[in-house]
């Protein structure tokens, strides 16, 4: 028997604090004109401090409304794979910690590293579970707590007015009908450009946490993140191109039977660059950044599940995913809806 694996269920979560451009406009030098020109965001969730907030607790609330939604019990789920860049721990990963909180079954639960794309290839490694035939409904998750770990100052303004908190979860379950479901997943990576867009510390080739205290610099940055903002740009739109037409030819589709492309939240421009370059309507696309922010690991199946929300992905819609982000690494996948 013969398995594609299918989107049965979606959920989202995002904290109640919104913070405005304006908002960030009093604490650093920047301003809402400068920031929606350049990035299109209007506004993004911060966890307030102290909320209890984190990573994996809003990756539970999102799951819950996914499992939900596809129907199915939460001990039918026979495995978990998680996606973030700002784990509760540095080790264990979050994944273990959705397991617990959600009461699931000992099953298996593996955490991806793969910053912006980590959805998709969260999702490529449960499809390929699914199609063995090894599991029948698994729980991908993309969850994100950003706003602790930015420089909300003059000096980090050009990335931390980017990044905001949530989560967003899928339920995969096993399909017979091959006309249905992930048709395709396409996952690249060129390390050759890893510290363009990077958090250094810890790690950075053996210097520690510990070393970072002993030191007491002030004016260390290493354990915030840095992007050359134009040069990750300009790679971006050339990579999304490549990996949604690798998608399209492999499934041997044509621009013409998308019906949705839900692009990683990275930077409305960049997505307006995509939809112009493919001659996509304003229909065909679906960006929530402008409220948001970047979400990283989160921005697709928080953006996914509510185009579905709003109805705009539909049954028998060809719905396209693609990412790009650090590693760098990028990816795409093709789905009959």
């Amino acid at each position: 028997m013969k398995y594609h694996s299918k989107i049965t269920g979606l959920g989202y979560f995002v904290p109640e604090n919104i913070v405005t451009n304006d908002d960030l406009s009093k604490i650093m030098d920047t301003n809402d004109s400068w920031i929606q020109e350049r990035t299109g965001i209007m506004e993004r969730r911060h966890v307030l401090n102290g909320s209890g907030e984190t990573t994996s607790s809003m990756s539970v609330k999102a799951s819950k409304i996914a499992i939900e939604r596809a129907g199915i019990s939460k001990d039918d789920i026979d495995f978990i794979v998680f996606a973030t860049i700002s784990p509760d721990y540095y080790f264990p990963g979050p994944g273990v910690q959705l397991q617990k909180e959600l009461g699931l079954k000992t099953i298996g639960a593996l955490d991806i590293r793969n910053q912006c794309s980590g959805f998709i290839y969260a999702i490529s490694v449960a499809d390929q579970y699914i199609k063995t035939g090894m599991y029948k409904n698994i729980l991908v998750v993309g969850s994100e707590l950003q706003s602790i770990g930015l420089d909300i100052s003059d000096r980090g303004r050009s990335v931390s007015v980017i990044f905001g908190d949530g989560a967003g979860a899928a339920i995969l379950s096993q399909e017979t009908d091959l006309s249905k479901g992930i048709l395709s997943t396409h996952l690249h990576s060129e390390g050759e450009h890893a510290l363009e867009l990077s958090l250094a510390a810890p790690g950075m080739g053996g210097r520690w946490v510990t070393d970072i205290l002993e030191d007491n610099n002030p004016d260390d940055e290493s354990y915030f993140p840095h992007m050359n903002g134009q040069f990750v740009f300009k790679n971006a739109v050339v990579r999304f191109s490549e990996v949604i037409n690798e998608g399209l030819e492999a499934n041997n589709l044509s621009v013409a039977d998308i019906n949705m492309l839900i692009p990683h939240q990275a930077n409305l421009r960049i997505s307006q660059f995509i939809q112009k370059k493919f001659n996509l309507s304003d229909d065909q696309v679906f960006n929530n950044i402008q409220k948001y922010g970047n979400t990283t690991a989160a921005s697709i199946p928080i953006a996914l599940t509510e185009a579905w929300e709003v109805g705009k992905i539909k049954e028998g819609d060809t719905v396209v995913l693609a990412a790009f982000g650090s590693g760098f690494t990028w990816a795409s996948a093709i789905i009959k809806w």
